[in-house]
C-alpha cells in the first residue's frame, strides 16, 4: 500500500475512520492501492485519476469511492489542489452490518445528493464539537444506504435516465421545464414526472437545486468570486434565494461555509 497524502492540514481518527484534509504536492503518484475502502472528495484544484477500468478528469466537487486494495494512479497539474479523504476499515462495515458485495472497484459518484452529504461531513469535521462524530457516522451511513441499494444493481435503468442526468448536469443553471425536457427525451411528461423520483429519489426541482448548490460549493472553495457572483453563475434568481437554498441543503450560510474552508 502507498500513502499518497502529501501535506495533511488536519487528520481525525474515531471508530476506525481516518478523515484527512490534504493538500496534494506530488505531480504524479504511480499505481498504488489502499488497504481500506476510501472516499476521495476534491475540494479545490484539479487532478486525473486512472484505474483498471477508466480515467477520471477530476475538478473541484468530484467524489470518488475506492474499494479496498483497488489499484489506481494520480496526476496533478501545477496548481493548488486540495482533497478531503475518508478511510474506512473492513471492521467498520462489519460492525454496522453493511454489505459491500455490490461496491467492489472504483466509482465516480455524480449524484448531487451524495456530494452534499460529503460536504456536510466536511463541515462537521471542521466544526468538530461533541456532536460531530455522531453526525459524521450518520451522514456516512446515509451515503452507503444509497450505494448499497440492491435495486440499482438488479434493475436496469431505461436510457432516458442517463440522458436526463447528462442534460441536467450540463444545463442546471438555465431555466428548465418539464415539457421541454419531455420533448427532448421523447417521453410523455406524466411518465417523466412519475418515474423521475423512482430513479433520483427526489423531484426534478430539488435535483436541479442540488446541482446548483454543488456547483456553488466548488466555486466558493476557490474564493475568487463574491457570493453574489456565485449565485448568478449557478442560476439562482437572486442572492436571497441562493442563501436560503444553500442553508436548507448544507445547514449553514454560504458565508459561514467560506470561512470554514479557510
Amino acid at each position: 500500500m502507498v500513502n499518497f497524502l502529501d501535506r495533511p492540514n488536519k487528520t481525525q481518527h474515531f471508530d476506525g475512520l481516518v478523515i484527512t484534509d490534504t493538500e496534494y504536492t506530488h505531480p504524479y503518484v504511480d499505481w498504488h492501492y489502499h488497504e481500506n475502502a476510501y472516499f476521495t472528495f476534491l475540494l479545490q484544484g484539479n487532478m486525473t485519476e486512472g484505474n483498471k477500468k477508466e480515467i477520471y478528469d477530476c475538478s473541484a466537487g468530484t467524489l470518488l469511492y475506492h474499494h479496498w486494495e483497488d489499484p489506481h494512479y494520480n496526476i496533478k497539474p501545477d496548481i493548488f489542489t486540495r482533497g478531503f479523504h475518508i478511510e474506512i476499515p473492513k471492521e467498520w462495515f462489519e460492525n454496522l452490518n453493511i454489505t459491500q458485495n455490490n461496491l467492489e472497484g472504483s466509482f465516480h459518484l455524480r449524484n448531487p445528493e451524495l456530494k452534499i452529504l460529503m460536504y456536510k461531513i466536511f463541515k462537521e469535521s471542521k466544526i468538530n464539537d461533541n456532536n460531530s462524530e455522531t453526525s459524521i457516522q450518520q451522514l456516512l451511513l446515509h451515503i452507503f444506504s444509497h450505494l448499497s441499494n440492491p435495486k440499482i444493481v438488479v434493475e436496469k435503468k431505461p436510457i432516458w435516465v442517463k440522458q436526463i442526468d447528462e442534460l441536467l448536469h450540463e444545463n442546471f443553471n438555465e431555466k428548465l421545464n418539464l415539457t421541454a425536457l419531455s420533448q427532448t427525451l421523447n417521453i410523455h411528461p406524466i411518465h417523466l414526472s412519475r418515474d423521475f423520483y423512482k430513479y433520483f429519489h427526489c423531484n426534478l426541482g430539488d435535483y436541479i437545486r442540488k446541482l446548483k448548490i454543488n456547483r456553488a460549493l466548488s466555486i466558493i472553495a476557490n474564493n475568487e468570486k463574491s457570493l453574489t457572483e456565485v449565485a448568478i453563475d449557478c442560476g439562482f434568481s437572486d442572492q436571497s434565494h441562493f442563501i436560503r437554498c444553500f442553508k436548507e441543503n448544507i445547514g449553514i450560510t454560504p458565508l459561514k461555509y467560506r470561512k470554514i474552508m479557510e
